[in-house]
This record gives structure tokens, sequence and C-alpha cells, in this order.
């Protein structure tokens, strides 16, 4: 049984003839649609991955803009607050400075009070040790009214007394 593996016969020619206009027809009414839409949709998805892309590099711009913006706001947030807590101290010295200031015034006007105090008692001391004077120098000329004297010598003894006492400070 030697029989040919493909043999020619007239419906393999008409097959093939069949086959042969069958291409032609597809190849001139669809396979350039075909064509035209694969590179459309080909085309299409190009475009949807740049896209995107385009996008995806847009929003990485916008972020790394927004992330300098926050930095620059916390570094302006910590300036704000460095300026704040420097005026506060700067406030707080002002204030110490200020009442230190009206402590030492309170202070002299204090001393100055004392001072005249102690001057106006004083006065007030040698006025009563005048008068205690006079009223011990009137009991002895009372007394001694007789000796005229020793009324001169009490005189001369409270006058020398009175000039190296302190009477006069």
């Amino acid at each position: 049984m030697n029989s040919p593996i493909i043999e020619l016969n007239w419906s393999a020619l008409m097959i093939l003839f069949n086959l042969v206009i069958l291409y032609f027809i597809l190849k001139r009414f669809f396979f350039e649609k075909i064509h035209n839409f694969m590179v459309a949709r080909e085309n299409a998805i190009k475009d949807a991955f740049e896209s995107a892309a385009n996008t995806n590099k847009a929003a990485m711009e916008k972020l790394e803009t927004y992330n300098k913006q926050l930095a620059q706001i916390e570094g302006q947030g910590r300036e704000i607050i460095q300026k704040a807590k420097t005026k506060a101290d700067t406030q707080a010295l002002d204030i110490i400075s200020e009442a230190n200031a009206k402590a030492n015034n309170i202070v002299m006007q204090a001393e100055k009070e004392i001072a005249r105090q102690q001057t106006k008692a004083i006065s007030e001391m040698k006025k009563e040790v005048g008068s205690l004077a006079l009223m011990a120098a009137e009991k002895i000329m009372e007394k001694n009214l007789e000796d005229k004297s020793d009324q001169d010598e009490i005189i001369d003894k409270i006058l020398k007394e009175a000039g190296t006492s302190g009477w006069q400070n």
C-alpha cells in the first residue's frame, strides 16, 4: 500500500482555490480594519500608560512641593516659638528689673523717711532737753537767787558743758 500522502484531485484543488480567494477577500475587506483596530488599541493603551505616568509624575511633584511647604511651615513654627520665648524672657527680665527698681526706690524713700524721722526726733529731743535744762536752771536760780557769784559760776559751767557735749548734732 503505497499510497501518496497527498493526493491531487479536483476537490483538493477547489479547496485550495477557495482558500486563496477567501484570503484575498479577507485581506481586502477585513485584515486592514483589524490591523487598524489593533494599532488604535495599541496606541490607546500606550496613551493610557503615558497619561498614568504623567499623572503619577505630577502627583509626585505635588507631594514634593507639599513636603517642602510642610517643612517650611514647621521651620516657621519653630521660629515663631523661639521668638515668643525670647520675647517672654525679655519681658520677664524687664518686669524683674522694674520690680527691683521700684523696690530700691521704696527702700530709698524709707531710708529718707527714717532719716527725716530721726532728725525730727533729735530736734524734738533737743527742744525737750533744752526745756528741761531751762526748768533746772530756773529751779537752781530760785534757790540761789541770793548768791550772784554762784549763779555766774553755774551759768559758765552749763555753757562749757553745752559746748563740749553733743547737743548741737
